[in-house]
């Protein structure tokens, strides 16, 4: 995937309209411990999308369950 780069200004409309076309994966992992005792674990994965991106991406990595639950519901 290649990155583009414009100079340009883009507005924020055109930032979401981006963003919900390509989408956002966060995924973080947070693990606190003291003398080896693990005290806090948080993991979390974020994703920002809209539901037809979602849709399209959630079959190739396996969410097919999920997927065809969302399709039922939005369609």
């Amino acid at each position: 995937m290649a990155v583009e780069k414009t100079n340009s200004s883009s507005s924020l409309a055109e930032v979401i309209d981006r963003i919900l076309d390509k989408g956002i994966v966060v995924d973080a992992w947070v693990r606190v411990s003291l003398v080896g005792i693990e005290l806090l674990a948080i993991e979390a994965r974020i994703v920002i999308a809209s539901v037809e991106t979602y849709l399209k991406y959630a079959e190739a990595v396996g969410l097919t369950q999920s997927a065809a639950m969302l399709r039922l519901i939005f369609k």
